[in-house]
């Protein structure tokens, strides 16, 4: 009797277009490519200039990508320049992970299964290009990955799957964001595989419980002392490692890249309350105090505040709220 082959599965046959820019999007593109997914183009943000230098340096996805011998496309806009493109590809799927570019109605139309995004956020919180630093900022102990279907809004989409993940004491957006693309794209290999079954589950957001949190600045992170203690170690790990919180000091501007708050009886926000090399850096708040463990000067390295106090005076009684402003923010 002759042996029935074995049928491939459908979600191994399906042409997918990968669009992102980010380390947090080599993830999934990564987890499509080891699946054995057929992955026929790349589309990432165009190389841009770093560095004091300004040398055009290429997006993680693109390094990614040309190792793998895939198609990358750069278009400055894709809802211009790139339409042509992706309909010449004829994708049956197109995935978004933190690409950063606005998709058109006619290039969502393009995709027969339609366009599925992985957002690092439990949906319909923290809409918005940076949820991973807000949910930190807003003082969060959970957030989590939502795959949705992208349509014309931002973050609007319907859901299709949803993963917790705890936020760990201390942790940074930078480790988070980490801890997150390995979450999304193992979640993302779910929703393919569903969508191929035509068992994935889609349920449309409840705008009622919906936030939209803007991009990141620089100037957001100068900190304010008269916050809470707690609200500034927030800001701190929401903002490393970037733009990174800072304040005005006489030794210029400091970068604060990790803090821990501690009680203190109520004083004068802004105050600093020790510096030196032994007890290090701690500075009053509007409740409690913040215990400054890393910093960077201007133009220097990172350093553990006791190691910086070493070789720069900090008075006791600085008040860093009345400290010179004009180089905010170009540590």
């Amino acid at each position: 009797m002759r042996k029935k082959s074995k049928r491939r599965p459908q979600s191994d046959s399906m042409r997918i277009v990968f669009m992102g820019t980010p380390e947090y999007a080599v993830q999934s593109l990564s987890a499509l490519v080891d699946r054995g997914l057929e992955v026929v183009g790349v589309f990432t943000q165009p190389d841009k200039p770093k560095g004091r230098h300004g040398k055009a340096l290429p997006p993680p996805v693109k390094i990614y990508a040309q190792a793998k011998d895939m198609p990358v496309f750069q278009p400055l806009k894709i809802r211009l320049n790139g339409v042509e493109t992706l309909r010449a590809l004829a994708p049956e799927l197109c995935v978004t992970a933190a690409y950063g570019q606005i998709l058109s109605q006619e290039l969502l139309d393009i995709p027969r299964q339609g366009t599925v995004n992985v957002h690092a956020s439990l949906l319909p919180h923290y809409r918005g290009s940076a949820p991973v630093n807000w949910c930190l900022i807003k003082g969060e102990t959970v957030t989590g990955v939502t795959t949705m279907m992208t349509n014309k809004g931002i973050d609007t989409g319907d859901i299709l799957l949803q993963r917790e993940l705890t936020i760990l004491p201390g942790e940074t957006a930078g480790v988070l964001t980490q801890r997150l693309a390995r979450l999304g794209a193992e979640l993302l290999i779910d929703t393919v595989k569903a969508l191929a079954a035509g068992t994935c589950p889609r349920q449309a957001q409840d705008e009622s419980r919906m936030s939209y949190f803007p991009m990141l600045n620089k100037e957001m992170g100068l900190i304010d002392w008269r916050q809470s203690a707690h609200s500034i170690v927030d800001l701190v790990r929401g903002l490393n490692p970037w733009p990174c919180a800072y304040t005005p000091s006489p030794q210029g501007t400091l970068k604060i890249l990790s803090a821990e708050a501690e009680q203190v009886q109520a004083g004068l926000p802004g105050k600093v309350l020790e510096a030196d090399d032994k007890r290090g850096l701690l500075i009053q708040t509007g409740a409690g105090a913040v215990r400054v463990t890393n910093l960077q000067a201007q133009g220097g390295k990172v350093m553990q505040a006791k190691d910086y106090l070493r070789g720069h005076t900090f008075a006791v009684g600085t008040d860093l709220m009345d400290a010179d402003t004009t180089e905010e923010g170009k540590a």
